[in-house]
C-alpha cells in the first residue's frame, strides 16, 4: 500500500510526489543516461522543502515567514531573493563530530539541508527584508510597498471654435 492510499488520498499528484521523494541517489548516479527521472539536485531540494515546515502571516504592512531551523546558528542560514520575487531560505545542519568510544544508539534529529522557496506577491518590497533567528526559529519580515495613489482624472480644456 502506498502513502497516498494510506492517507486516504487517491491522487496521482501525491503518488508522483511520494515517488520523487523516495527516489534513491543510487538510481540517479548509476544510470546517468536515463533522463526519464528527476535529477539528483531536484530530489535533494524536494526532500529539503518537504521537511521544512513554515508559517506565513500577512499583516497590514508586511508579510512574515516563520521557519523552525533547529540547531542552526544565524551564520548557517541563508536568506536571499531570486528572480526578483522568490524568497529562498536555506541552511544545512551537519552531523556532530563522533568522539572516540562513543556511538549512536538512536539518531532521530534531522541532519542535512533545510530549504523553502516562496513566491512573493507584487506588493512585496524586496529592498526591505529583515531576518532574525532566535532560539532556533527564523523570522523573516518582508515589508509591503505602499499602495499606489489613485490616478486623478486628467482635465481637458474645451476650446471655443
Amino acid at each position: 500500500m502506498d502513502i497516498a492510499t494510506l492517507m486516504g488520498f487517491d491522487a496521482p499528484l501525491l503518488h508522483n510526489l511520494h515517488h520523487i521523494l523516495e527516489a534513491t541517489d543510487d538510481n540517479n548516479t548509476t544510470n546517468k543516461s536515463n533522463n526519464s527521472g528527476p535529477s539528483r539536485a531536484y530530489v535533494r531540494d524536494a526532500r529539503a522543502m518537504a521537511a521544512t515546515p513554515a508559517d506565513v502571516k500577512e499583516y497590514p504592512n508586511s508579510y512574515v515567514f516563520i521557519i523552525d531551523m533547529p540547531g542552526l546558528k544565524s551564520g548557517d542560514i541563508k536568506v536571499q531573493v531570486e528572480d526578483d520575487n522568490v524568497l529562498v531560505i536555506s541552511g544545512e545542519r551537519n552531523r556532530e563530530e563522533e568522539k572516540e568510544g562513543v556511538k549512536y544508539v538512536r539518531m532521530e534529529r534531522r541532519i542535512g539541508k533545510f530549504m523553502r522557496k516562496f513566491a512573493l506577491p507584487e506588493n512585496a518590497n524586496i529592498e526591505k527584508i529583515s531576518a532574525v533567528c532566535q532560539d532556533g526559529v527564523l523570522t523573516v519580515t518582508v515589508e509591503k510597498l505602499p499602495p499606489p495613489e489613485p490616478k486623478k482624472p486628467k482635465m481637458i480644456q474645451v476650446q471655443v471654435a
